[in-house]
């Protein structure tokens, strides 16, 4: 399987291109893990760390969650993968975890994302707010968050590939 992926337009307006740039680390996300199977996707990387691909793909589900609707619109349905008693859930995997699901959540916490970053300018303040503060950002400061958390993530999946099986590259 191949995953499409195209840089924005270098002269895009500045909203397409933040959408831009984050719709590349999405895609670059997608394409570190495709083409292998579960038991890869869980493969954590060195010991003690069980930072795995689909520990990242769960990972990037919440905190898509968590800027976009937890924050943006503070709509709070609670975490997917992690929980109070358990703050790395996303990877502590086991055998039943499957890239079809964790792939089906975060493509659909990425669809909600866009649905409800369409309802904002890049200027407007979120409706919630950080958690421990309360502090409200505008949408410009959590497309720049997002982009730099999928770029310092894709990192750990380049090395995490490689790893598996040698591929390396965009």
């Amino acid at each position: 399987m191949t995953i499409e992926r195209s840089e924005p337009a270098q002269d895009a307006g500045e909203r397409a291109m933040l959408e831009g740039w984050l719709d590349y680390h999405r895609e670059t996300l997608a394409r570190k893990c495709a083409g292998l199977d579960d038991a890869q996707l869980r493969t954590a990387s060195v010991p003690p760390s069980e930072l795995s691909l689909l520990g990242l793909v769960r990972h990037m589900a919440d905190v898509e969650r968590g800027w976009f609707r937890r924050v943006l619109t503070n709509d709070d349905p609670g975490p997917i993968y992690y929980s109070d008693e358990d703050r790395d859930g996303e990877f502590h995997l086991t055998e039943a975890d499957t890239w079809e699901e964790a792939h089906a959540t975060w493509q659909g916490e990425i669809a909600i994302a866009r649905r409800n970053s369409a309802r904002f300018g890049l200027d407007d303040l979120s409706e919630g707010g950080n958690r421990h503060t309360g502090e409200r950002y505008n949408l410009r400061w959590i497309y720049t968050h997002m982009i730099e958390e999928y770029a310092r993530h894709n990192g750990h999946a380049d090395l995490l590939r490689e790893s598996i099986d040698g591929v390396t590259g965009d």
